[in-house]
């Protein structure tokens, strides 16, 4: 094997077989007062100061192997992390100790990848003892033996040993702490005598200091806790709120107290008593189960109070010893029956003499002239009563009653306020918050009847029936003029109040006011709805629903701005309880367009808008000229119902229109043209026997042809209707655009007299026509009067059969 191999392994081998047997040696303590060091086989640890030390110190260690060894390291490890690492079989650093507890530091070789243990040591950081404090001592029972414990203080981190000395004046005594914990340490005393006084002083030391509490000077007497009391409770039926106590304690415990309670309480009713044997007790709720506990000590004022013992015990019914406060509200129904409803207030447990069962209320009618008086009565386990009874007064008497017996009756008349009985003055309410409202008022104005006192009533308004709470009102005596209500009163409510004089058990008018005990701004705006009355606005509202008024309201802001947004708008204020809720804006500007908007207030401030609405009036000549015309139609319409109405009309019509309008229509028949025609014809065809003038046959009648001739198309809304006559044949045609008429008779006229056709197929027979024809009238504008008020337009003189004319088509409106 070459040589530069050899070397190195003879080497390796001769460093493990020197490092196999490196392992911590028997500890050398070689400790000064101000450094230590452990000293092991294969080297040592050196740390000054050791080993006890405060917190917060600088602590030098150093580390030396026993031998070099070669390339290795010495290293210094703390609680198992490495500070610092060295070759040549020596390493050494300061280090600074600040956290209380044991610090743990060993010296190790390190060798390529192992790692051996040399040496360690041990520190401890820590605190010297504090003054124990709180040191008492206490002897159970009066045949114990007396213990005395402490509080220690803060932890040292250290072992700390704690003493008691204990001295009567000439002699001391020592004793050890006895079960140590971190935060207490007690210790037991020798038996003491009670004709000795005893000092006792608790030591504590530890190797950073000593400390010694405060003596502690006392007798046997003072530190005898007694054991708890053996007793029990006798009850005696003949007295529901009372019983005796009676109990065995130690001979020398020669005072004592009991405490009692209703099982469920969280107060107690304590008293004392130095009696060895027994004690009444008094002032007990019937009918009700009690919680007892008594303690003793050995003399008044001196010694230890024993631990308490209890006993329960209940104690019987009795009769009841109180009166029922009685109220009343009278509804009127119709003229002769009103609704009475009666409460009154549930009696207290001691009052009641325990459970109470029930409540008989008997109504009796006053008598009213020569009806006599009339009694019923009702039994009812509520505290109320409601009785639809004659419209009279009545006398009321409530009587609660219990498995011992009942109560005294409580009597109250139902009459209602009366006119000469007057009210309280200058009635107010001031919230106070915390659920409670000051109600204060000043006496009536002179009454006719002295005061007997003063009710307050109070209820929640317009809260749903179901949740209402019973009815709450307070009386007091004639000398009270406030009072503080909170039964029943929640914060952010309003609350209707009633304040009424009493007069001889009887209720004079009552004075209303309301009150909150705290108010908040409303939540919301009140819903409002807008009218245009005369020449302004009507603004209506409805009442805030009750969750959201968060108060009592104390009034209203109505908005009024123009929606030009020029200048601010204007505010008109209402206070709250104005009926109807309702107010008038006048003087409106017609044309202009107005927005409003409403706001409601309670103590605490305005709330926020309601709905808005915009408003604008309408001028007044539009409104006028429409009624007028109206009016004018509606009287035109009664007048011409009544016949000699409607001729007088009719008259003054022909005076107001054109002159054309109330001539006839001229008749075609009449024509000159048609007279000669008409006589040709009767030439030619003239019977041979003579006969009277118009005495010949009516001929033939041939039916009416079209000419297919079309000069001109027709005008829109013209129309020609053409009927019979009768036998005699005489027919007529009427129009419906009068302004037509002349044009129509026009075409009519150059038609007739065109002789494309025999004149035999036009006429007839001639008759006696007027000599002179009607002069063409003008046509007129459109009349605006129902054709039934002119005067007829067609002068039906003369005959004119349609079977001797032809009619060309064109002449006619389609």
């Amino acid at each position: 094997m070459p040589f530069p191999r050899i070397v190195p392994s003879a080497l390796w081998l001769v460093l493990h077989l020197t490092a196999g047997p490196c392992r911590r040696g028997a500890l050398s303590a070689s400790r000064a007062a101000r450094g230590a060091t452990e000293v092991c086989d294969k080297g040592n640890v050196t740390a000054s100061p050791c080993c006890a030390i405060p917190g917060g110190t600088n602590v030098s260690l150093s580390c030396q192997l026993a031998a070099p060894w070669g390339w290795c390291w010495a290293a210094i490890f703390l609680n198992g992390s490495e500070q610092i690492r060295a070759r040549g079989g020596s390493v050494s650093q300061t280090l600074l100790l600040a956290a209380h507890g044991t610090h743990h530091f060993t010296c190790k070789c390190i060798c390529r990848h192992r790692t051996k243990l040399v040496c360690g040591i041990d520190i401890q950081c820590g605190s010297p003892p504090d003054e124990p404090r709180n040191v008492s001592c206490i002897q159970k029972g009066t045949r114990g033996h007396p213990t005395c414990s402490w509080h220690k203080g803060r932890l040292t981190y250290l072992h700390t040993a704690y003493g008691i000395q204990l001295s009567n004046g000439t002699d001391a005594f020592s004793f050890p702490e006895e079960t140590p914990s971190q935060a207490f340490g007690s210790g037991a005393l020798s038996k003491l005598d009670f004709g000795s006084n005893y000092t006792v002083v608790v030591s504590a030391s530890n190797q950073l200091g000593n400390a010694s509490s405060q003596p502690l000077t006392f007798t046997l007497i003072d530190i005898v806790k007694p054991h708890p009391p053996d007793f029990w409770v006798e009850f005696d039926d003949s007295s529901a709120t009372s019983c005796t106590v009676w109990w065995h304690h130690e001979a020398q415990a020669r005072h004592c107290r009991l405490r009692y309670r209703p099982l469920g309480r969280h107060s107690w009713s304590t008293v004392e008593s130095s009696s060895r044997q027994k004690y009444p007790l008094q002032g007990l709720e019937p009918d009700t189960a009690h919680e007892f506990q008594a303690s003793c000590r050995l003399l008044p004022g001196r010694g230890l109070w024993s631990d308490w013992s209890s006993s329960q015990g209940s104690t019987p019914a009795a009769v009841p010893r109180g009166t029922l406060d009685v109220w009343y509200r009278l509804q009127e129904l119709d003229s002769g029956h009103q609704n009475l409803s009666l409460f009154w207030k549930a009696l207290s447990r001691s009052e009641a003499g325990g459970r109470i069962l029930g409540y008989t209320v008997t109504l009796e009618a006053l008598e009213q002239g020569e009806l006599p008086a009339q009694s019923q009565s009702h039994r009812t386990t509520r505290t109320s009563l409601s009785r639809v009874t004659p419209r009279a007064a009545h006398r009321v008497t409530v009587t609660a009653h219990s498995p011992r017996g009942s109560s005294v009756p409580a009597a109250v008349l139902t009459l209602p306020g009366s006119p000469d009985l007057p009210p309280p003055q200058r009635v107010s309410a001031a919230g106070l918050g915390n659920s409670s409202i000051l109600v204060s008022w000043s006496p009536p104005a002179a009454p006719a009847l002295p005061v007997g006192g003063y009710l307050v009533e109070w209820a929640e308004p317009w809260r749903e029936p179901h949740l209402q709470p019973q009815h709450s009102w307070v009386k007091l005596p004639p000398s009270r003029l406030a009072a503080v209500i909170a039964e029943h009163i929640r914060d952010n409510v309003c609350y209707q109040i009633h304040v009424s004089a009493l007069y001889q058990d009887r209720a004079g008018q009552a004075a209303a006011v309301r009150g909150n005990s705290t108010a908040q701004a409303p939540a919301a705006g009140p819903q409002m709805f807008t009218t245009p009355w005369a020449s302004g606005v009507l603004v209506s509202w409805e009442e805030i629903p009750a969750p959201q008024q968060r108060g009592c309201i104390t009034g209203y802001h109505i908005y009024l701005h123009r929606k030009d947004g020029q200048g601010q708008p204007e505010v008109h204020a209402v206070p709250a309880g104005k009926a109807p809720r309702s107010l008038h804006l006048p003087h409106l500007e017609p044309g202009e367009h107005h927005e409003l908007w409403m706001t409601a207030a309670t103590a605490a401030g305005e709330g926020p808008r309601g709905n808005s609405d915009s408003v604008c009036l309408e001028s007044a000549g539009g409104w006028v000229t429409l009624v007028l015309l109206c009016s004018f139609f509606v009287l035109s319409a009664c007048l011409c119902s009544v016949p000699p109405a409607r001729r007088v009309f009719q008259w003054l019509l022909s005076l107001l229109l054109p002159q054309w309008q109330s001539k006839a229509i001229p008749d075609p028949a009449n024509a000159t043209w048609a007279k000669s025609l008409a006589a040709a014809k009767a030439e030619l065809s003239a019977p041979s026997s003579p006969f009277l003038p118009g005495g010949f046959e009516e001929p033939e009648t041939s039916p009416v042809e079209e000419s297919p001739a079309q000069p001109e198309p027709p005008k829109p809304g013209d129309e020609l209707v053409v009927g019979s006559a009768g036998s005699r044949g005489h027919g007529h045609w009427a129009r419906e655009s009068s302004a037509e008429e002349p044009e129509l008779y026009r075409r009519l006229v150059v038609e007739a007299m065109e002789p494309p056709e025999p004149v035999a197929e036009y006429i007839s027979s001639p008759g006696t026509l007027a000599p002179e024809p009607a002069p063409e009238p003008e046509p007129s504008p459109l009349s605006v009067f129902p054709s039934a008020f002119l005067p007829p337009a067609l002068c039906c003189q003369g005959n004119l059969t349609l079977d001797r004319v032809k009619l060309s088509g064109s002449s006619f409106p389609r």
